[in-house]
């Protein structure tokens, strides 16, 4: 703990959301667990754990909670449990229906969705959450790369993965009814999704016509009213970038302490990128989008 937060100040950086690993970027390696008993058991741990964290830290790291995924009256119930805990927010599984369950489009996860929109908490995908999007050195990479050259590429290439959450989430219509939901893609760069929502909007109207009359906004309408993107790395023409997402909807990372981080200057490095905008699109992406987003005491 002390270290990090050493770390955080000699940086200058004052607070930052804390995603889960050791079980998978979206708990997704805690259905290998085969007694749910156990597995419930171990969420509720680790949610605890990240409040003393959060806690201990000064309100300076905010853990992100685990979600029991497999069970979904276990999953509503710790949903209250970490608002109760003051965390603030949840990672879950991209690919439930994997191990079995419905996908996140059906009704079955709607009272998840529900009770995330009542109590405020963003619900945040992280690229590589789930046993389908782990492709570090699965079916990505050509198998004559070197194993460097594979984590090269498949680092790479996960960014995209989010994609299909993003598009996903919009066509099965989980931000039309739940229109407080709010949806963060977590470690995936910004780039790539102005491309990616104007097909969305030209594939629904081009291919399906009449058959999505149940959404009454177009996809990157829904984006723009409930979703939310991270960048760190991207530098070429991401200013124009981020006008095309929503200076509201992107929030800069350092993506500490992961291979790919910023580290030793990455405000050094954001100010070179955001070199000419005005004082308050910098407020925005680095700080205020995330402070509201989480609901951060800053």
């Amino acid at each position: 703990m002390t270290p990090r937060l050493e770390v955080m100040d000699a940086l200058g950086i004052w607070a930052q959301i804390v995603y889960p690993n050791v079980v998978g970027f979206g708990g997704q390696r805690l259905a290998q667990r085969r007694d749910p008993e156990s597995a419930n058991l171990s969420v509720r741990i680790w949610n605890d754990a990240m409040a003393e964290i959060q806690c201990e830290s000064g309100q300076r790291l905010f853990p992100m909670g685990l979600l029991p995924w497999w069970d979904i009256e276990a999953t509503v119930a710790e949903v209250q449990r970490i608002k109760g805990l003051g965390l603030k927010g949840v990672n879950t599984n991209a690919d439930p229906q994997n191990e079995g369950l419905p996908d996140l489009g059906e009704a079955h996860w709607d009272p998840l969705w529900a009770e995330l929109a009542d109590l405020g908490l963003p619900l945040n995908f992280h690229i590589g959450a789930s046993v389908a999007q782990s492709t570090y050195f699965g079916t990505t990479p050509w198998p004559s790369h070197s194993n460097d050259e594979k984590l090269a590429l498949g680092s790479a290439m996960m960014y995209l993965g989010n994609a299909r959450v993003i598009g996903n989430l919009v066509y099965a219509g989980v931000l039309e009814r739940f229109p407080t939901l709010e949806v963060v893609s977590v470690e995936s760069g910004v780039g790539w999704i102005p491309f990616v929502l104007e097909a969305l909007d030209y594939q629904m109207q081009e291919t399906s016509p009449g058959t999505m009359d149940r959404l009454s906004l177009k996809p990157s309408e829904y984006f723009r009213r409930q979703m939310y993107a991270c960048f760190w790395f991207e530098e070429r023409s991401i200013v124009s970038t981020i006008e095309s997402v929503g200076i509201d909807n992107c929030m800069f990372e350092t993506d500490f302490p992961h291979p790919t981080c910023l580290y030793p200057d990455p405000l050094e490095r954001v100010s070179v990128t955001l070199a000419g905008v005005d004082a308050a699109f910098r407020a925005k992406v680095l700080s205020k989008n995330a402070a509201r987003v989480y609901s951060l005491p800053l």
